[in-house]
């Protein structure tokens, strides 16, 4: 006799459709809970929150942060921001930390330890072994007179009234206070470092920010052999050569001096010829447009792409610091480097 296990078949499942009104009241009431909170928490900022900002800025070491569940995500996060922005940082998992990770702490390092209630076991079992060390020990808590907080050089309060899970359970309100603090530290060590554009260009050297802000308008122009130059005295036909054989839409008329008088472009020629001029009779000093747009060698790509976006043009001429020409630059090349 064969004998079949018995399968178990999954009950037939129904969802309950959303309450559209239900769920735009729950999201209204969550953004007010939230922003309450954070509108509370400048009040509950002091003598701690300067002292923090000053240990972060003075440490030799680095900015070590820890938490646990939700505040472990958010700490993270803090700690990713700190790094960006000039401080030091970076995360270590409390847990981790009990079985060999604590090695990663240095004398001389400030630790930034989050959480909600300052209870938490994992946190709790190393703050006497952090307390050994050289280190500063700035606590983020929803409790004052918690364990962490007791333990602490420094304390901010993250504490919020309420939080917005309608059951007053899961971290909402309190993450997102976290959160802001955590900005509002890495906000004042950034100014207090004098930290700039280029600075954070140099730590987010892959990204559309980094290219922004670090690529120079003489890392993309043609120069050289690829620049497409006459002089004014040139006939029309040589000129139109040069814009045709350096494949860029147009050829810039330059003085003997080096300096730029002028450009010449496919719109140009476009409309010569809806004209009827004589293009055998025609230098490239009749037919040049005087003023052409023109940018430093050493300006910031995007700059490039402003002046071409404010004036409606699709090519700039680029000059050194005497006003000679040194290179071109158009749309193309911005768009290749990604910096439009």
């Amino acid at each position: 006799m064969i004998v079949f296990d018995a399968i178990a078949v999954p009950a037939e499942t129904h969802q309950t459709p959303v309450n559209a009104d239900r769920a735009l009241a729950l999201a209204a009431r969550t953004f007010e809970i939230e922003a309450r909170a954070l509108l509370a928490l400048a009040a509950r900022q002091g003598d701690g929150f300067v002292r923090a900002v000053q240990a972060m800025l003075s440490c030799q070491g680095r900015v070590v942060v820890m938490g646990m569940g939700k505040s472990g995500h958010v700490g993270r996060k803090v700690a990713a921001t700190l790094a960006s922005t000039g401080t030091p940082a970076f995360f270590v998992h409390p847990a981790e930390a009990s079985h060999g990770d604590l090695g990663m702490v240095k004398d001389g390092d400030v630790v930034l330890a989050i959480s909600n209630s300052g209870e938490s076991d994992e946190l709790a079992a190393i703050l006497s072994p952090l307390k050994r060390m050289q280190v500063t020990l700035v606590a983020v808590t929803g409790q004052p007179l918690s364990t962490l907080a007791q333990h602490a050089d420094m304390v901010l309060s993250c504490a919020v009234d309420e939080e917005a899970c309608p059951l007053n359970l899961a971290p909402t309100a309190s993450t997102t206070a976290q959160m802001a603090l955590g900005d509002a530290l890495a906000v004042a060590l950034l100014d207090a470092r004098g930290f700039r554009e280029a600075d954070f260009a140099r730590s987010h050297p892959g990204g559309s920010l980094g290219r922004r802000l670090l690529l120079h308008v003489r890392d993309l122009m043609r120069s050289g052999d690829a620049l497409p130059t006459v002089p004014p005295s040139a006939h029309l036909h040589v000129l139109l050569r040069e814009m045709t054989g350096k494949g860029l839409g147009f050829a810039a008329v330059v003085a003997a001096d080096g300096k730029p008088l002028g450009i010449f472009t496919d719109g140009d020629l476009r409309r010569l010829i809806e004209r009827g001029a004589d293009l055998q009779s025609l230098s490239a000093e009749q037919v040049m447009h005087r003023g052409p747009r023109l940018v430093r060698a050493d300006a910031l790509a995007v700059v490039a792409a402003e002046v071409m976006e404010q004036h409606r043009v699709t090519s700039v001429l680029v000059i050194d610091n005497q006003g000679a020409l040194v290179g071109a630059l158009n749309s193309n090349d911005l768009m290749r480097a990604k910096v439009i």
